[in-house]
């Protein structure tokens, strides 16, 4: 079954290059995927990162919209453990004033799972999964995110989004807030709420997850379309869908589970030059997973010039090997293989390369070998 192609961007920054260009590649990016036939085009939210300029998806989205004519717009995904439920409808509210029923509005924990991960490090760690492979799909051993979150830069980094003294609210609740704010049923007590803009927008809300915990659980209790995460998250992806259907309950959303799963790919005319361009990714996920944040994305020069340990080759292994590298068919093969193993409804595809016009033509290639 062929299944829709959408694009996940984030606003990554070039060694050598800045946020303005960064951004500006982006929107660019945005009006070629409107033309090569993509779905939809999020971008996501992260802060404190060198080499990533989206932290702060609903001014980028409206940038994005203006630009562009048809193609969805969203979040992939606003960080909701930062901010209130009533400042991300009002924000997306706005968005659709003035470009009704183009956005997506994208879910996603972010300072209850910390919490989370902390009260996990008091018990026994689990027992480590060995990789294993399932129907032709590569399911590696997960990842310790509890290593990044003990750092003292990671408590500091979460006050900094916070408010003085400020909790992050239950997930299941904000969603139920953000829910009823935009129906216009928001009460407490004897009081009810409306908010403009914001009640009544024409906004798809779309909750994403990496695991098979709370985000899957609310989404399918909920009757939300999906999002997995196979692309940060890959040892998790089978476990998260499968929560989320089990969960499901049909709503005036969605009558069936409606799946989107994410894959990080490159694609160049020959899989030497895609391998070459891809080179740099293991520089760049491991200054994510040592908690120095994202840095600028290097050149395939400067990547091959960098010190380089099995230390480091271990830290990031699971994400090389769940990278999609290669020509169009090459690529499009292991893509038919994460939707068939997966049965998702749609794929979302995320690709970085040092050059703008690489990742362009990386998204050309993959739509036309798509759509052929």
């Amino acid at each position: 079954m062929t299944v829709p192609l959408s694009i996940l961007d984030l606003a990554p920054l070039s060694s050598g290059s800045d946020a303005g260009a960064a951004l500006r590649n982006t929107i660019d990016l945005a009006k070629r995927a409107e033309s090569f036939g993509y779905q939809r085009f999020w971008v996501a939210e992260h802060h404190f990162a060198a080499g990533v300029a989206s932290a702060a998806p609903a001014v980028l989205i409206g940038l994005i919209a203006a630009a562009t004519d048809r193609i969805r717009v969203g979040s992939g995904a606003v960080q909701v453990g930062h901010q209130t439920a009533l400042s991300v409808v009002e924000q997306f509210g706005l968005l659709d004033a003035v470009y009704p029923g183009r956005f997506d509005l994208g879910l996603g924990r972010s300072g209850q799972r910390r919490t989370e991960a902390l009260a996990a490090l008091a018990g026994p760690p689990p027992a480590p999964k060995p990789a294993r492979v399932v129907d032709g799909l590569l399911i590696p051993p997960a990842f310790d995110f509890g290593k990044l979150v003990v750092q003292p830069r990671f408590a500091l980094f979460a006050e900094l989004l916070q408010q003085p003294g400020a909790t992050a609210p239950d997930f299941a609740d904000v969603v139920d807030d953000i829910q009823a704010l935009i129906a216009g049923t928001y009460t407490r007590g004897d009081l009810d709420v409306h908010v403009t803009p914001g009640e009544g927008a024409k906004v798809e809300l779309w909750i994403l997850g990496s695991s098979a915990g709370q985000s899957a659980t609310v989404a399918g209790e909920r009757g939300l379309p999906f999002a997995a995460n196979y692309h940060v998250a890959p040892a998790t992806v089978l476990e998260a869908v499968e929560a989320y259907r089990a969960a499901f309950r049909p709503s005036p959303v969605l009558d069936r589970p409606y799946v989107l799963v994410s894959a990080d790919v490159v694609v160049a005319p020959d899989e030497a030059e895609a391998r070459h361009l891809a080179s740099p990714y293991r520089h760049w996920v491991r200054s994510i997973r040592t908690g120095a944040g994202a840095i600028p994305y290097p050149t395939p020069a400067e990547a091959a010039a960098a010190p380089w340990t099995d230390e480091d080759q271990a830290l990031v292994q699971d994400r090389l090997d769940t990278q999609f590298v290669g020509d169009p068919s090459q690529v499009a093969a292991q893509l038919r293989t994460l939707q068939r193993v997966t049965g998702a409804d749609e794929l979302l595809v995320t690709t970085i390369t040092h050059d703008h016009a690489d990742r362009v033509r990386s998204f050309e290639l993959l739509a036309k070998e798509w759509a052929g």
